[in-house]
């Protein structure tokens, strides 16, 4: 059972995540002081008011109905020994907003492929923006991440870099590539657990973990 601490802690998560989403959705009409607001305006709306009422109906609609987590399914080796070969559902946390803040190095992301949009890869964040990269090849120019961009690599180190297929390939890549976090990994029905992420995104997903997993519907989405 899922204790009175934990519960207030999702919905100050859920409702942290609305905001996001209205902010993103609504960037165009958000002044500098719009967070501060946002909670004299909700009780606003809830009282019948209509002040900014397209952003808050969006944060409500988001914090009443929607799920702070998603269904991913994932097969390769890139990710083994966290995702196994044959396959595994992943239980990833939306992020609507993903900066150096909210993902961590050391979180494993689900992220579109910089060359295939339609497609979507699974991979550990090594780097951030302000980090220097540098290669084990001496021909090879160091240089810093710019602001927005991440370095991310495959899991699996038995593999060549092209079949990893990670930042060594394309490159940098910019953090609204990022779409969720991967939090919990189903690979079969008896070998399932938490993905070990770095340690402040572990503490800040435990109350979404806690709240929304759900092995059994895993079990029924699970394609192996």
């Amino acid at each position: 059972m899922v204790g009175v601490s934990t519960w207030l802690r999702y919905i100050g998560t859920k409702f942290d995540y609305s905001v996001s989403v209205a902010r993103m959705k609504y960037a165009y009409r958000w002044d500098h002081g719009q967070s501060l607001r946002i909670l004299y305006l909700m009780q606003s709306y809830l009282q019948g008011q209509i002040a900014d009422k397209e952003i808050l109906d969006t944060i409500w609609k988001n914090f009443s109905n929607g799920r702070l987590t998603f269904l991913h399914w994932n097969k390769g080796e890139e990710m083994d020994p966290v995702i196994g070969t044959q396959g595994g559902t992943l239980l990833v946390r939306k992020l609507p907003a993903p900066n150096p803040v909210s993902v961590h190095v050391g979180d494993v992301v689900v992220m579109k492929d910089p060359e295939d949009s339609a497609n979507y890869l699974i991979r550990r964040l090594a780097a951030v923006e302000g980090y220097e990269m540098a290669s084990k090849d001496a021909e090879d120019e160091p240089f810093v991440l710019d602001k927005d961009q991440c370095w991310v690599l495959a899991d699996n180190e038995k593999l060549k870099p092209k079949e990893a297929y990670d930042s060594r390939i394309f490159g940098p890549v910019t953090m609204s590539n990022i779409v969720g976090r991967a939090i919990y990994c189903l690979r079969n029905a008896v070998d399932h657990g938490p993905v070990k992420n770095s340690e402040y995104s572990t503490t800040t997903d435990s109350p979404v973990l806690e709240v929304e997993l759900d092995v059994d519907e895993m079990l029924k989405n699970h394609k192996a």
